[in-house]
């Protein structure tokens, strides 16, 4: 069988085992956000935390508590890496750096997982199940959460109710996160991906001498990793570890974990709105993006310039065997067009326009299917900027499902699809214009500056992934990685709740002859143009500095 034949079957068997699930699980992650029972479990945790689930909140409570579990978060989980030396199951790993604690609790709390340190030789067991894991699960939650905040939104009126943090935050982490890992844990460990707590241990090579290895709780983290679209990996490889990510099955059901509960969330849209042709929409919207750009990183992989690449079937530098070209491309694109950030193969490896084609889906801003809840709250934002322009267009108030978008709620859009860029510009400005830090870029020229702009794309979209030639682990890049994706993950939740108070506050607007049916393709094509075409005047000039630069004089 050729590689690329067998790239284009495991793209269809992941497309068919998606079409299997999205039904029921869209169906029932509305349920579980729209039941107004509770577990005992439920009870429990609200009683712990001093909530109470039944109490509705405005956009600002409900903000107040996205924010307060978040900076609570982020103080415990650096707090944990800071006293690590001191805490049972370290492994001997000493405390971690306060600039680089400080990093890796804002990745995780913000669901980005950039990580500047080698996960199996600084983290020890307590930090990674206890900090790291509960992280991959709540801060999926949050994003779950909020976007299911901005569906209620859309679907009340006359109120500026949006449901209960606190109940949203438990229920997607008990009903819905945490069944679908363990079933996912079960099948990575019948794939041959380890799960226990072993020490440090010396294991021979076959060529003579020996190197260090450590055990974990690989495969729970694993499947929470990918669920939660999370991609923090617990060894330096990531995904391209054989203990993580042994087989090429197991490949397949990573990318399958990766997508199915933003896929799945178009249908929980639909059902919540009062119209599954609205989720059909949204998916179709994703499904045109995420396979337009799967096909052009199979062909710059597969049919690149040189008789090297060419006799090896395709650019298998930095890709493991074991998954070849076509399994590395279609992971490449599902992990940098959701907010996951695993890597089963090194980016910065990848041919110059498969390098910029995995950027382009972060600056996308994720949106096909994009990340757990934010993908789904990303591409409503620009269905709401494509209402308006084609309101402009026709001299029509747009109106969005029974809303009209008016100046306040295209405010609050414009706003949210600007900071991201601003954040991952800007950071990149700053850090190509100063002298500091030395010795960080080294690959200098355009593939550098590819990777300080991918650095910071991926922490502003809290997407986590590297190319991997970066010296990160500095005091500057820390910090500054740090704070954009502290900022391009709260920041933009800021603008989505009082969108989605905003619109609860209006009584709907009868459907009329002039009403924009955006069920229908044409509502779809014109989302994915206003996608592409506001990526493109945000993003081109840097691009082209970058990996443009670098793939055309390849």
């Amino acid at each position: 069988m050729s590689p690329v034949l067998a790239g284009v079957l495991q793209l269809l068997a992941l497309f068919v085992a998606l079409g299997l699930v999205y039904r029921p699980v869209g169906d029932y992650m509305a349920g579980v956000y729209s039941s107004k029972k509770h577990l005992r479990i439920e009870k429990w945790i609200y009683k712990v935390i001093g909530a109470n689930p039944g109490t509705e909140m405005r956009w600002p409570a409900y903000l107040r508590g996205v924010l307060a579990f978040s900076l609570v978060s982020v103080l415990f989980l650096y707090l944990m890496q800071r006293v690590q030396g001191g805490l049972p199951g370290s492994l001997g790993f000493s405390s971690i750096t306060p600039d680089q604690a400080f990093n890796t609790a804002a990745s995780f709390v913000s669901n980005t997982n950039w990580q500047s340190y080698s996960g199996e030789q600084a983290m020890g067991h307590v930090v990674q199940t206890g900090g790291l894991a509960v992280q991959n699960f709540v801060s999926a939650a949050v994003g779950m959460a909020v976007a299911v905040a901005l569906v209620r939104g859309i679907a009340r009126s006359r109120t500026g109710e949006l449901g209960n943090f606190w109940s949203d935050l438990v229920r997607g982490t008990i009903r819905i996160l945490l069944p679908i890992a363990v079933i996912g844990a079960i099948v990575l460990v019948a794939c041959g991906a380890i799960q226990n707590f072993s020490g440090i241990h010396e294991v021979g090579q076959f060529f003579g001498g020996s190197q260090q290895w450590n055990g974990g709780a690989v495969a729970s983290q694993e499947a929470i990793k990918e669920l939660g679209t999370n991609g923090g990996g617990y060894f330096n490889a990531n995904s391209a570890h054989p203990f993580e990510n042994p087989t090429p099955l197991s490949n397949l059901w990573e990318i399958f974990l990766i997508l199915i509960i933003p896929v799945a969330m178009t249908r929980t849209f639909g059902k919540m709105v009062g119209s599954v042709k609205q989720g059909y929409a949204l998916l179709a919207t994703m499904a045109t993006i995420y396979i337009g750009f799967t096909a052009l990183m199979m062909w710059t992989e597969f049919n690149h310039h040189g008789p090297a690449f060419q006799l090896a079937g395709g650019a298998l530098e930095g890709k493991e065997t074991r998954f070849g070209v076509g399994g590395s491309s279609i992971f490449a694109v599902a992990t940098t067009l959701t907010s996951t950030g695993a890597v089963n193969s090194f980016h910065s490896s990848f041919t110059g326009l498969g390098g910029g084609i995995t950027m382009l889906g972060m600056q996308l801003g994720e949106l096909a299917p994009g990340g757990v809840g934010s993908g789904l709250y990303g591409i409503l934002i620009m269905a709401i900027i494509t209402v308006f322009i084609a309101g402009l267009m026709v001299g029509r108030t747009p109106e969005y499902l029974g809303k009209k978008i008016g100046t306040r709620e295209i405010k609050f859009a414009a706003i949210y699809i600007l900071i991201t860029p601003a954040l991952a510009l800007c950071f990149t400005a700053v850090s190509m214009a100063l002298p500091t830090p030395p010795n960080s870029i080294l690959n200098p020229g355009a593939h550098g500056f590819s990777e300080v702009l991918y650095a910071f794309t991926s922490g502003a979209n809290n997407n986590g992934s590297a190319f991997a030639g970066l010296s990160a682990n500095t005091e500057w890049y820390n910090t500054t990685i740090g704070l954009a994706m502290l900022l391009g993950r709260f920041l933009p939740m800021v603008f989505v709740l009082a969108l989605a108070g905003s619109l609860a506050e209006q009584k709907p607007v009868p459907e009329s002859v002039g009403t924009l049916r955006t069920h229908k393709p044409l509502f779809a094509g014109l989302l994915v143009g206003t996608i592409i075409i506001v990526t493109a005047l945000t993003y081109f000039p840097a691009l082209a500095l970058g990996p443009l630069a670098e793939g055309l004089a390849s």
